[in-house]
């Protein structure tokens, strides 16, 4: 008996995934005890494949996610709505975004425009230390390092369950 897994669940179960990575935080994967950015390495090859309307609702989903599990009053949801969208748009370029290396530096940029977010907002609020740079750093390497094998699988696996890149079957 096979499971079939479905976009519904295929969603649930990774954005489930990504939580669990969050809380538990593996020391296999770390930095220094700094993790990699596990939202950034799902909301990308989402957004790739979904295009830019569910890659900002998947930002800002997790987003809501990822400050609720933060409890501090730094916020990621903007910064991840607009990532989901930007990243939505590659959805529709000429050649299909496949390349590790390109989805490894658009992790890069995008855990380095988040975590620069959180920077910015404790500038703002006069509680900025050198040490959110270098967290920030350690999370952009680390996640740069590990997004083109992630996000290659990821990618493959929301383009074979998605119904626009499913090749209709002939009767057999």
């Amino acid at each position: 008996m096979a499971i079939v897994l479905d976009r519904s669940r295929a969603l649930f179960a990774t954005g489930l995934l990504v939580f669990l990575l969050t809380l538990a935080n593996p020391s296999l994967v770390q930095l220094n005890g700094i993790p990699p950015c596990w939202v950034v390495l799902w909301l990308l090859p989402w957004a790739v494949v979904e295009g830019p309307a569910a890659g900002a609702t998947a930002g800002i989903a997790m987003g809501l996610l990822l400050d609720a599990l933060q409890g501090s009053n730094l916020s990621s949801v903007p910064v991840l709505a607009l990532l989901g969208f930007w990243w939505g748009q590659f959805q529709k370029a000429r050649r299909p975004l496949e390349r590790s290396t390109t989805l490894g530096l658009l992790a890069l940029l995008g855990t380095l425009l988040l975590n620069g977010s959180y920077a910015l907002q404790l500038y703002w609020r006069a509680e900025f230390s050198r040490a959110a740079w270098q967290t920030t750093l350690a999370q952009t390497l680390l996640t740069a390092l590990i997004a083109p094998v992630m996000c290659s699988l990821l990618v493959l696996f929301w383009r074979r369950i998605s119904p626009q890149y499913l090749q209709p079957r002939s009767p057999q």
